[in-house]
């Protein structure tokens, strides 16, 4: 369900990773003065039922 993506500006749910997408330009050690680690994601909740965005995660989180 969640979508990866660079674009911050929907109404689905998705997941960025930072440190290669949005400050992908800055030096590592800039974005660890910002708190952006290489392991950050940024989760952009959406207008879909919030039981299916905490399912699909879990399962993401837990898949092999």
């Amino acid at each position: 369900m969640c979508l990866l993506s660079a674009n911050l500006g929907d109404t689905r749910t998705i997941v960025t990773h930072p440190s290669s997408t949005t400050h992908g330009r800055l030096s590592e050690e800039d974005r660890l003065e910002v708190g952006i680690t290489n392991g950050l994601v940024r989760i952009s909740v959406g207008l879909e039922n919030i039981a299916d965005i905490i399912e699909d995660i879990q399962q993401a989180l837990t898949a092999k």
